[in-house]
């Protein structure tokens, strides 16, 4: 399923071309080609970032028990 974001992302990367629609510059079939090809580009990109960010909101892990050393008995240096 594609998100939202991915879609909405395509739609701002495809926008000059949807421009260039209203004020009859282009053809309807080309501004679909730029939105779908915008599409896998913009889903690249945002999993990218995701991928970057994943980390950034994770707590530390737990630390173990602290072990106080005891000396060794018997044995001088």
């Amino acid at each position: 399923m594609i998100r939202p974001s991915v879609l909405l992302f395509a739609l701002l990367m495809s926008a000059p071309a949807l421009y260039r629609y209203v004020l009859d510059e282009v053809d309807i079939t080309q501004v679909l080609i730029r939105f779908i090809i915008a599409v896998p580009i913009a889903a690249l990109l945002l999993a990218g970032l995701r991928f970057v960010t994943a980390g950034y909101g994770r707590k530390d892990e737990e630390q173990g028990t602290p072990v106080t050393p005891t000396p060794l008995e018997g044995k001088e240096a």
